[in-house]
C-alpha cells in the first residue's frame, strides 16, 4: 500500500464558536485520487484550505511530507510550493491563455517557460488558444486553462474544489481525463472535492463521505459503494439522504 502524504489527527477548525470540521483521523495516500464527498455545508472546502496550508488546524496536527504541523504553526514557502488548488470557478489573469500559464512557473524563478507551457495546453487540447485573452474563454475552457496551470507546475499534490460544476457534459468528460491524466502520468496526488457521486465513483480510487465536519466513511470505490458500514453512506451513494 502507498505510504501516507497526508496524515490527519484530531483535527478541528471552528469558525465563530461553530465547528465546520472534526476530523479523528484521514490519511491521503501518496499517488492516489481521493474523493470527498458530501452534501453543501459539509466542510469540504475547509479540509481543502487546511490541505493547502491556507489555515491551521484549530486541535490536532496535519502531517505532509513527514513534517508534523500544529494550531498557528508556519508552513515554508517551499512546502507550499508542492500543492496548488483548481477551485470551481478557477482564478485567471486577465492576460492571454498563455500567460497564464507561464504565471506559475515564473514565479517559482523559472524564466525559459515556453515548452513547458505549450506542452501543458497542448495536453488539455488548449494550444489554439494561447494567444487568447483568458477572459473571453467559456467556464469550461478556464477550468482546462487552471488545470494546464497545475500540470505545468507538477506539484506533488492537486485540491480540486468541484472542478466541473455547471459544466456541460463535454467539458466534464474533458476535465476528467485530465485529471486521470495527471495523476496517471505525472503521480501526482489529487484530492477532489464534489457532491457529484457519479464523478467520485468514476475517478477515485478511495472515496470518503463528509457529513457535518465528520468524516463518515472512508474506503475503496467498490466498498464505499458497495458494501458501505455506516448506513449514512449507504443513503447518500443512493442518492436517499436529504439534506
Amino acid at each position: 500500500m502507498n505510504e501516507a502524504i497526508y496524515r490527519l489527527r484530531g483535527v478541528s477548525k471552528t469558525y465563530a464558536r461553530h465547528e465546520v470540521l472534526a476530523i479523528s483521523e484521514l490519511d491521503v495516500l501518496r499517488g492516489e485520487i481521493l474523493a470527498i464527498v458530501g452534501p453543501s455545508g459539509a466542510g469540504k472546502s475547509t479540509l481543502l484550505r487546511l490541505l493547502n496550508f491556507v489555515e491551521t488546524t484549530d486541535t490536532g496536527t496535519l502531517e505532509f511530507n513527514d513534517r508534523v504541523y500544529g494550531p498557528g504553526d508556519d508552513v515554508s514557502l517551499s512546502e507550499r510550493r508542492r500543492v496548488t488548488t483548481v477551485f470551481q470557478r478557477p482564478l485567471l489573469l486577465k492576460r492571454t491563455v498563455q500567460a497564464n500559464v507561464a504565471y506559475g512557473l515564473k514565479l517559482r524563478g523559472q524564466q525559459d517557460v515556453h515548452d513547458e507551457v505549450t506542452g501543458a495546453l497542448r495536453r488539455v487540447g488548449l494550444e489554439r488558444l494561447a494567444r487568447q485573452k483568458a477572459t473571453t474563454l467559456s467556464g469550461g475552457e478556464g477550468q482546462r486553462v487552471a488545470l494546464a496551470r497545475a500540470m505545468a507546475l507538477r506539484t506533488d499534490v492537486l485540491l480540486l474544489d468541484e472542478p466541473t460544476a455547471n459544466l456541460d457534459p463535454y467539458n466534464v468528460g474533458a476535465i476528467e481525463a485530465i485529471v486521470e491524466e495527471i495523476n496517471g502520468e505525472q503521480g501526482t496526488t489529487i484530492v477532489l472535492v464534489t457532491h457529484n457521486v457519479f464523478q467520485a465513483r468514476r475517478l477515485a480510487h478511495r472515496v470518503g463521505l463528509l457529513l457535518d465536519g465528520e468524516l463518515v466513511e472512508v474506503g475503496s470505490v467498490d466498498a464505499f459503494f458497495e458494501a458501505p458500514t455506516d448506513p449514512r453512506t449507504a443513503a447518500f451513494a443512493r442518492g436517499e439522504m436529504i439534506y
